[in-house]
């Protein structure tokens, strides 16, 4: 079965909306029933502020993993697709953490099983899959050592047929977290989602995504200030909605782009949270780099999607190493715990004979409420990518350096190697 059927029609062309977003792997060749993955993850890590040295096996990371998938056509429209991973330490003495984002050293899960129908310019996918950041800002799919760590359960439909339009809406009933977690987004009536791409300008795409979430599961049991100290409060279930945007063009050479977010909810005594990222880059013979801009309003709801521990959002200048923005899973009550943040980025890339070598800088200011305390954060980042006989390499360093009120000077150290080769 080719590609269409995991990823659907729309997904391929959406693969270059927002200039950088990568397809959701392993992706099946075009006439291939079956495709897989098998390799390794390790990280060696150094958190100084925990008395740790770097290369401690108490702070690293390892995780061999296999994945499996398939996906057939049945006739008459129908098809179905499945894919299966599982990872382990194989009890080797090198970390005590699995680099699999999952509680488990050794564990299995299905990490998607689906039924396909297309019907003309329409296309439907059911069941538990992955979503591509390109077409779902705010409800994505993201791999750590090759294995899906957030899968979601629902319906996806795609539609085509408006030449250089295409639609895609989505219901989502539950969330898994690498067979650890699994639950509802919300009190029955689960995430519904609308996307549109258009590609109808030249060498421009524009994209546009909103997402309503009524009655959402996660304003339980959380915490406020009161006259007493801490106080338990409960406001039960309430409504969120987000919308995401963004345009990527490319004139004379240079590529630029604008990306805007906006997340709310009728929650008592909170305020929206709203950002926007721009962004402008090029290349020159073998070397590209861009630089990205991004500022996020001191509003109470997080640019992660509700309810989850994602610790990144699709904001262009999140996914590097970092604190993370605005870190609520959920929208808090108590507007203290509020921050704002900017943000400024420089990526680059360097083509060789055999592989790329690529690397960042980004700093990151912020704007804290009384119960903040992290006041900024510097990150880099540089690595080195090479495909030889067919095992896709990547080994990459990543520095991060927070300072916080309280405890000025947080350095983490990462060492990251991976392997995988893909069938």
């Amino acid at each position: 079965m080719k590609k269409m059927l995991l990823l659907f029609p729309a997904v391929s062309l959406l693969l270059t909306a927002g200039g950088d977003i990568a397809p959701i792997e392993p992706a099946a060749p075009d006439a291939a029933d079956f495709w897989g993955k098998i390799g390794f993850a390790y990280q060696a890590q150094n958190e100084e502020w925990k008395g740790l040295s770097f290369g401690d096996t108490e702070d690293n990371a390892f995780s061999a993993a296999v994945i499996l998938g398939v996906e057939k056509a049945l006739g008459t429209g129908f098809g179905f697709g499945a894919e299966v991973a599982g990872w382990s330490d194989f009890g080797l003495d090198i970390a005590d953490k699995p680099r699999v984002e999952s509680g488990d050293q050794t564990a299995a899960e299905i990490s998607q099983a689906y039924l396909t129908y297309t019907f003309g310019h329409t296309a439907f996918k059911v069941g538990r899959q992955a979503l591509p950041r390109a077409v779902s800002p705010w409800a994505w799919t993201e791999r750590s050592a090759g294995v899906i760590d957030w899968v979601y359960d629902g319906i996806v439909v795609t539609d085509t047929g408006l030449g250089d339009t295409t639609l895609v809406g989505a219901w989502i009933a539950r969330i898994t977290h690498n067979s650890d977690e699994s639950y509802r987004v919300s009190d029955g009536a689960g995430l519904f989602m609308l996307g549109a791409v258009n590609k109808s300008l030249p060498d421009t795409t524009l994209s546009f995504s909103a997402y309503y979430l009524p009655k959402s599961l996660h304003d339980i049991n959380r915490y406020g200030y009161g006259p007493g100290g801490t106080v338990a409060v409960d406001n039960g279930a309430r409504d969120l909605w987000s919308l995401w945007a963004d345009g990527v063009t490319r004139y004379g050479g240079v590529t630029f782009g604008l990306q805007g977010a906006y997340v709310d909810g009728d929650y008592s005594e909170t305020d929206a949270t709203y950002a926007i990222a721009g962004k402008i880059g090029s290349s020159w013979g073998n070397l590209d780099a861009q630089l990205i801009a991004s500022y996020i309003n001191d509003g109470d709801y997080s640019l992660m999607l509700a309810g989850t521990k994602k610790e990144d959002s699709a904001l262009w200048t999140e996914n590097e190493e970092h604190a993370d923005i605005i870190r609520h899973y959920d929208p808090l009550v108590d507007v203290d715990y509020s921050q704002g943040q900017a943000a400024i980025l420089a990526k680059f890339g360097y083509r060789l004979p055999v592989g790329r070598l690529y690397g960042s800088l980004g700093y990151w200011s912020y704007d804290h409420a009384r119960r903040g305390d992290q006041e900024e954060s510097f990150g880099a980042r540089a690595g080195y990518r090479f495909d030889i006989a067919g095992v896709d390499t990547k080994v990459e360093y990543r520095y991060r350096d927070q300072s916080y009120r309280d405890a000025p000077g947080r350095i983490r150290r990462r060492l990251r190697v991976e392997a995988y080769y893909k069938f």
